[in-house]
């Protein structure tokens, strides 16, 4: 069989940003939907509200929607949700951001809510935990893969739970599709991964995840941080966390957590060190008056945020979006930092792109703002390679849907994949897919072509 690859466009298909960037809604949007018409602005943008009052479940939401969609879509939901890896939870905010005159095609619903009518086959070569995040835990709970830094997942929970999760492995709870490996808070676990940390000289930098940091009460995100900083070799911190993109009101509502995050970014600081938040918008319509003040409150207090956004097809996959996307978080004095292509996880399919497509949203957007705020796409490869520039690959059988990546700073000597969605590829190229064979010697001709 030879590999056969597409010819490479020099001029991406470009489009326009569709609206201001300075444009932040301010109305009462969450009173047209029933269950919130009668919820003043002050208790709906409290963070007790939006917590106690997540969507959980179809019933949950038909009691919030009324009579705005059809029994159609919601047993569409239903089947979706039977398939899910993730369970639900929604927060009342972006609840009311979806478009429910058209929820099928709604870029916020179909980040968080699945529905049956849209689930594809899950790739042939997809693996519960495809990062190895878990092969790579030297103690349970704390990834060390990259030489000088480490990923500290200190509980399962989060204030939502996305579709396209790569932890679908171990967050929110157990599905029908899912059984978790659980991380719960637990002091005697995180007391472990911070040892390690102290004993292992090369860790510099600690990416503080989950699960949500959100979810962390104040004196766990205290207790985590104070610890951090107290080991000499530690230089940067990240608390990563998709709370400010799902639920702004806790950053203006929530004092203790805010001031406690605040202060352990003031105490690396006075100690030469760097805490930063990384947070997670994907669409512009993410974005809202609450998100601008919950952001320039931290930019006044000296709290530095960065985003890493994921690539998802009926989302983001559209270079007028995500020009807007980067020029709304810039001036909100966030950082575009990544843009992840989507993982191969169970039950998303449907969010996933193409290489090409991801490489030709980039090409648009370079130029768009100053470097700094323009992001890097990246592939965080299969089976463990690491995030590598999507640009970086050694082979890309474009008609196939294979790229071949190295990692030679995490795994010398070593090739990974990436695969593009097989529902994207030509009617032959999918055929070979279904049969194993053929599949394995595309894969073994693009891995040779990458001297592996």
């Amino acid at each position: 069989m030879s590999l056969q690859g597409s010819s490479v466009t020099a001029e991406p298909p470009c489009t326009e940003a569709p609206e201001d960037h300075r444009s932040f809604r301010r109305d009462d949007y969450w009173r047209a939907l029933p269950g919130y018409a009668d919820v003043d602005a002050e208790t709906f943008h409290s963070h007790t509200f939006q917590m106690r009052n997540s969507v959980t479940s179809v019933g949950k939401l038909m009691a919030v929607l009324g009579d705005r969609v059809s029994q159609h879509f919601l047993q569409d939901l239903a089947d979706g949700l039977q398939h899910a890896p993730m369970s639900v939870r929604i927060s009342p905010y972006l609840v009311s951001l979806i478009d429910w005159d058209q929820p099928d095609v709604d870029p916020i619903r179909r980040q968080f809510l699945p529905i049956g009518s849209s689930i594809l086959p899950d790739h042939p070569e997809l693996h519960l935990d495809s990062l190895h995040e878990q092969a790579d835990a030297a103690v349970p709970g704390l990834t060390h893969r990259y030489a000088d830094r480490a990923l500290f997942l200190t509980l399962d929970t989060c204030p939502v739970y996305c579709r396209f999760c790569t932890r679908s492995y171990a967050v929110g709870l157990d599905t029908d599709e899912v059984e978790k490996v659980h991380l719960s808070v637990n002091r005697e676990r995180w007391d472990q991964a911070l040892q390690y940390i102290r004993v292992t000289p090369e860790l510099e930098d600690i990416v503080i995840s989950g699960g949500d940091t959100y979810n962390l009460r104040p004196e766990h995100v205290q207790y985590i941080g104070e610890s951090l900083l107290k080991i000499d070799h530690v230089r940067r911190m990240r608390f990563a966390s998709k709370g400010p993109a799902v639920m702004p009101q806790k950053i203006l509502t929530d004092e203790a957590w805010r001031e406690v995050l605040i202060g352990v970014v003031n105490r690396g600081r006075e100690m030469g060190k760097e805490v930063v938040l990384h947070t997670h918008f994907n669409h512009p319509n993410e974005i809202t008056g609450t998100s601008f003040d919950a952001m320039n409150l931290l930019h006044q207090r000296g709290v530095t945020v960065r985003n890493q956004a994921v690539l998802q097809r009926g989302v983001n996959d559209d270079s007028g979006i995500m020009k807007l996307l980067v020029k709304r978080l810039s001036y909100m004095n966030i950082q575009p930092y990544y843009v992840f292509f989507h993982d191969l996880v169970a039950g998303v399919e449907d969010l996933r792109t193409t290489l090409r497509e991801g490489l030709d949203i980039e090409k648009c957007l370079r130029g768009v703002t100053a470097g700094y705020n323009t992001p890097t796409f990246v592939v965080d490869t299969l089976g463990g390679g690491g995030k590598r520039d999507g640009h970086s690959y050694e082979v890309y059988d474009e008609e196939n849907g294979i790229a071949v990546f190295s990692s030679p700073s995490v795994r010398p000597g070593e090739l990974f994949y990436y695969f593009d969605p097989i529902d994207t590829l030509s009617e032959s190229a999918q055929a070979r897919w279904a049969d194993e064979g053929a599949r394995r010697e595309m894969m073994a001709e693009a891995r040779g072509l990458a001297g592996g």
